[in-house]
């Protein structure tokens, strides 16, 4: 199927990134029509809530549930974006506990963890509406179309126009691309798409544009983090020790427990009925690596739940966890980039009518929501004289 609309702007991806774009972008006066394409079933990306279909009523953030911001009074654009957020009420800053579990003891202390430096924020709703929300507060829906469940596997340029192929053989066409994942510009895409070369590489054979050339062979240096999210229903009679109230509570593991353990962080999420789900976040390498080339991998829920009564034995907030009424389980193939971040100069492509955003430039907040975020503003920024 051809869609024969020629779209003004295509974006990549349905993240936190993709809608802070677009929504600043229409903020800046861009009238033209967009098309917005996402794999999954809703916006979010990786900052996305779980609505599950098995267990009715529970919504659980698999993704983080708050980001923090570390260069809110430091950087205008941001500042400015957050407090437009937080006087529409879409956010809030977090009131949750933040506890660091060391030698199985918890203390409050000075939290050294990229999650929850500078200032911490949720969403009044949930991430996933937060994503929407972003968009909307702009009275900007008639100027796009969503396409979600809908996975591109091929780019092609000619005539100074893109089109997309997506792995159900659906074309779309567009003036003007934005990538807001690096899936299809990033080496990983070979085995998850299943393809011989990198669909940009495809598009625009190499020594056709130096800066795309940059780009793509600077991306060859990024890693990213894969992780197990283990999403834990529990039975309505669970609950705390003492008193806590707030909506959310957060458990980091310093490095020895987290080795000892495999969880890096678990997180406590209060439901509308006051059910506790509690989503037990796992990047250890060798923990993720069993559990893909397992046969059995429903055996591990048991050992999260072991793993999950031994660390809270004995602890004056959390009770063992006994019987549970569902557990699920997230594989996210890429869920953070680390180590090199790419140089902001990259971000725009006037000879080919391309551009980028994402937490994988060398913004600040580099692989955090943050970096997403800012990533976003600085490219509406930079492509509004375009237009």
């Amino acid at each position: 199927m051809v869609n024969d609309e020629i779209y003004d702007l295509l974006i990549i991806g349905g993240g936190i990134s993709s809608c802070v774009f677009v929504s600043a972008h229409i903020k800046n006066g861009f009238d033209g029509k967009i098309a917005i394409i996402e794999n999954g079933r809703n916006l979010g990306g990786r900052s996305s809530t779980r609505i599950s279909f098995t267990n009715n009523g529970w919504k659980l953030n698999h993704g983080a549930p708050s980001f923090n911001i570390c260069n809110n009074s430091k950087n205008k654009l941001i500042k400015t974006f957050i407090n437009d957020l937080l006087d529409s009420n879409l956010i809030q800053t977090d009131p949750s506990d933040i506890i660091e579990l060391n030698k199985g003891s918890t203390f409050d202390s000075e939290i050294n963890s990229e999650f929850y430096s500078g200032t911490n924020y949720i969403s009044r709703t949930s991430m996933s509406k937060l994503s929407q929300n972003i968009i909307f507060y702009n009275n900007c829906k008639n100027q796009i179309d969503y396409f979600f469940k809908t996975l591109i596997v091929r780019l092609d340029y000619t005539k100074n126009q893109w089109i997309l192929t997506s792995k159900n053989g659906h074309k779309f066409k567009t003036k003007f691309l934005i990538c807001s994942s690096n899936l299809l510009l990033h080496k990983r895409s070979l085995d998850i798409l299943n393809v011989n070369q990198i669909p940009l590489r495809k598009a625009i054979p190499i020594n056709k544009d130096k800066k795309i050339d940059t780009l793509i062979n600077l991306l060859y240096k990024q890693e990213y983090i894969q992780r197990l999210t283990f999403l834990i229903y529990t039975k309505s009679n669970y609950s705390y020790k003492d008193n806590y109230k707030n909506k959310y509570r957060y458990f980091i593991l310093n490095k020895l427990l987290e080795e000892r353990y495999k969880f890096e962080r678990i997180i406590f999420q209060k439901q509308e009925n006051n059910n506790l789900g509690i989503v037990v976040h796992i990047k250890n390498k060798q923990f993720i690596n069993k559990y893909l080339k397992s046969r059995n991998r429903d055996r591990f829920k048991e050992i999260i739940l072991d793993s999950f009564n031994d660390l809270f034995d004995n602890d004056k907030n959390i009770k063992k966890l006994k019987e549970y009424q569902d557990i699920q389980i997230m594989v996210w193939r890429a869920s953070q980039p680390s180590g090199f971040a790419i140089p902001e100069n990259l971000q725009v492509n006037e000879d080919h009518n391309i551009a980028f955003c994402g937490d994988w430039f060398d913004c600040e907040g580099f692989g955090r929501i943050e970096g997403a975020i800012l990533s976003a503003l600085k490219l509406s920024c930079k492509i509004n004289s375009l237009y």
